[in-house]
């Protein structure tokens, strides 16, 4: 009789197991779909937006609930948000945080949690209203995970791009990095890059389960204030570099915006055009394959540890 006890328990017995396991933070990863929103703070919002919207023709919407910012829509799952920031010293970094789409964010909050990554007790509702959290990379760049989901937006016909391709963030300690990225979060390396032999300058490493890129800017020395908002920057899809320059001149630059550079061809062999907001935030247009089709081979350089981010540009 108590052997037949146990075995018709067994299953109950096993489902508790489950739940238990899934609830306290089992070791599976929900997907991350890609880039969801890159924030940047910025000293004049007016000016933020004018920059987006007339120049670069992106749809700008006020952020909910009465939220200093605004959303700049480039498509219908990924925004940037310009969080309302006048009093930001000159030299404080401008990149706010970087936002992940994810299936369960909930689960995602509880797997970091078994991976040892600190994070909140629940989660909490952002300036959308969406229910996330946020953590820390090893750089101490903060990054969000929230809801995967699909807005309908109507697409501005002047609109210079309509995809965020990637986000480039301050890296110092590339191994560590790689670790968070990699082995935790699931992202794959599938470049490097640098401008010469002696040490490596960039890596991009793409969503496990998307398109979009992460490119760790590298450096040794704590960049200087215009380094740095040239280092974190977002990079915006075209499929003409030709054309979008032209369209480019034909608008007025926004207030305090820089002049437009010159089209020219990265390491990686795709045409790029460098663009800046009003607060010296660089926005990368390039192009989504190589000049001659062919891949660049990934550079070989050594990757050389840099400092912690100081105490004074933490976020």
């Amino acid at each position: 009789m108590k052997l037949l006890r146990c075995l018709l328990l067994l299953p109950l017995c096993a489902g508790i197991l489950s739940a238990q396991s899934g609830a306290g933070g089992s070791a599976t990863r929900p997907k991350i779909t890609g880039l969801a929103k890159v924030a940047f703070k910025t000293s004049d919002l007016g000016k933020a937006r004018s920059f987006y919207q007339e120049y670069l023709g992106l749809n700008v919407v006020d952020a909910p609930q009465g939220a200093a910012a605004a959303h700049v829509r480039v498509n219908d799952r990924q925004i940037v948000e310009l969080v309302a920031a006048p009093n930001v010293p000159l030299d404080f970094p401008r990149l706010d945080h970087v936002a992940f789409a994810v299936e369960d964010v909930e689960m995602m909050r509880m797997y970091l949690k078994s991976r040892g990554i600190a994070v909140p007790e629940k989660l909490t509702k952002n300036v959308a209203g969406d229910l996330s959290f946020r953590v820390r990379d090893p750089n101490e760049n903060v990054i969000e995970f929230v809801p995967r989901q699909v807005v309908s937006v109507a697409a501005s016909p002047a609109a210079i791009s309509s995809r965020l391709m990637h986000v480039g963030v301050a890296i110092g300690d590339l191994d560590a990095a790689l670790h968070f990225y990699g082995d935790v979060l699931g992202f794959s390396e599938f470049w490097r890059g640098s401008g010469n032999p002696q040490s490596l300058s960039w890596v991009n490493v793409r969503v496990p389960d998307g398109n979009d890129y992460v490119e760790f800017m590298l450096y040794q020395e704590w960049p200087a204030s215009d380094r740095l908002r040239g280092s974190e920057h977002i990079c915006l899809e075209v499929p003409d570099m030709v054309k979008s320059e032209a369209e480019l001149k034909g608008r007025a630059l926004a207030p305090n915006g820089r002049a437009l550079a010159n089209i020219r061809t990265g390491v990686n062999g795709k045409r790029q055009l460098n663009l800046y907001d009003p607060d010296g935030t660089r926005v990368e247009l390039m192009e989504p394959n190589t000049i001659d089709g062919k891949p660049r081979p990934p550079s070989t350089a050594p990757a050389r540890k840099g400092e912690p981010r100081p105490a004074a540009a933490k976020l």
